[in-house]
């Protein structure tokens, strides 16, 4: 029987399979026995071990030497250590890419355990009688679930495991002498994103920028309705590493209204607050469109750290589903503002204008900058792809600030018409006799700094005004 080291400092070391984890756990024995902190969430977080939120724990017992288990890849994370004896443990990558098939064992006692990502094969072989393997996992076994497992042959002579015992001397089930060579494995699947609301400005930006991607999904009202909560209680959450929520009610005027308001409200706060609770429930990171409307707009621009002082029922709901949003532990609050993406937008209009000979009067004291779909498309792929620290970021065009009256004259100008045409009135003069009309923030520009420092260098709001403006001409 080996003896137990004790003594050990807390400290993980990184091994050959990316994201799976050795760490060395303090034994604290005496003449009685010996105690161990197994799982310390707070300790282990600050050594780099995921945050990964177990939620069912589970104990293999083995009661002689030569027990020999796996291997099995599951669609959860574990962890895993020994309470009593020692095992030989054995792991190999079995999700797709590069590390796919790289091979890693440790001896495990009481004073080591390892952190096993999802997709990464799982073995081992006990060494002592009376050998208690536990493993804490961060999904809920269940049948459904088991059809989701990658199996590798113990015997695989391209992994080359050196087990202890012999395998044609150990203990093995039928189940696992039979599982395929590597060479016949299929690898697991990463975990999929989830855009929803795919058929608003951003949803179709974020259908273009990552087509052809097999790991992303577009959900449109017709699976997933924010109005409706039961939808979201059918998805297979567990499949999924990343959701994108795209959707929202952004009728700002009609969310004045009685029946506007209570839509608002259902789909852009207390929708966000249930995605936000299967985000931290499912270890899911939440990307949530936000607004410039959460702000008043007294401030000439706006940045992450502002508090929310929202004027109308658009942008009270959205704040309020900033909030819920930000309770999940991995989430990306995109604040943005004055969206332009496919289908009707301001642009579109004023170049429709233009072409029937129409002289629009334009609002001339709101201040701020585009936000091009496809920028705020390419900011969410960037800020994802480079895992950019957790939180709020404010993503719109660079450029000079400008009013909705200047950007309508831009418009004029490169469509070869004369901006003198457009006429700038005040918020009030525009509005005035129109009823049930949402207040609007008169300053709308964000501070770019935080997200420029993730290293996403925005464009020039008018450079791609000029090519939208140039594309509708075109028909392109």
């Amino acid at each position: 029987m080996g003896e137990l080291e004790t003594g050990k400092q807390l400290r993980v070391r990184e091994t050959p399979i990316p994201g799976f984890l050795v760490i060395d756990l303090p034994v604290h024995g005496d003449n009685r026995g010996w105690f161990k902190e197994n799982w310390q969430r707070e300790k282990q977080l600050a050594l780099g071990v995921p945050d990964f939120g177990p939620v069912q724990n589970n104990i293999s017992f083995n009661a002689q030497p030569g027990v020999t288990r796996g291997i099995h890849a599951e669609p959860w994370d574990k962890y895993i250590s020994v309470a009593s004896g020692r095992v030989f443990g054995a792991w190999v990558d079995l999700r797709e890419g590069d590390s796919f098939g790289a091979t890693f064992t440790i001896e495990i006692d009481p004073s080591v355990a390892v952190f096993v990502p999802r997709g990464v094969g799982n073995a081992f072989q006990a060494l002592e009688p009376d050998t208690a393997y536990t493993y804490l996992v961060n999904d809920h076994w269940s049948a459904e679930a088991q059809g989701e497992y990658t199996f590798l042959n113990l015997a695989d002579p391209t992994a080359a495991i050196d087990w202890p015992i012999p395998l044609a001397q150990a203990e093995l089930s039928d189940k696992d002498r039979a599982h395929p060579q590597l060479a016949d494995v299929t690898p697991m699947a990463p975990r999929k994103t989830l855009v929803l609301g795919v058929n608003g400005q951003v949803g179709r930006a974020l259908r273009q920028q990552w087509a052809g991607r097999t790991d992303v999904e577009f959900a449109g009202r017709d699976r997933i309705d924010l109005a409706r909560p039961d939808t979201l209680e059918s998805i297979r959450w567990s499949t999924y590493g990343t959701v994108v929520n795209a959707a929202a009610h952004t009728a700002v005027d009609a969310a004045e209204t009685p029946e506007g308001r209570v839509d608002a409200w259902a789909v852009n706060a207390a929708a966000p607050a249930r995605l936000a609770a299967l985000a931290a429930q499912h270890g899911l990171t939440l990307v949530h469109i936000s607004s410039d409307y959460v702000f008043d707009g007294s401030r000439p621009q706006h940045d992450e750290t502002e508090r929310f002082s929202p004027l109308g029922v658009y942008g009270q709901s959205k704040a309020a589903g900033d909030l819920a949003v930000s309770v999940a532990s991995r989430h990306y609050v995109i604040r943005t503002s004055w969206v332009v993406g496919e289908g009707k937008n301001f642009i579109a209009t004023m170049a429709s204008l233009a072409e029937r000979g129409i002289a629009p009067s334009v609002v001339g004291d709101q201040v701020g900058r585009l936000a091009f779909a496809s920028e705020i498309a390419r900011a969410i792929d960037h800020l994802l792809a480079v895992d950019a620290p957790h939180g709020t970021y404010n993503v719109s065009n660079a450029g000079e600030p400008a009013s909705w009256a200047e950007i309508a004259k831009r418009v004029f100008e490169r469509a070869g018409h004369e901006s003198g045409r457009v006429t700038p009135v005040t918020t009030a003069e525009y509005y005035r006799g129109k009823a049930d009309i949402a207040p609007r923030p008169p300053h709308s520009s964000l501070d770019l700094g935080r997200l420029e420092a993730t290293g996403f260098a925005p464009r020039d709001q008018f450079e791609m005004l000029d090519e939208y403006v140039d594309s509708l001409a075109s028909g392109a």
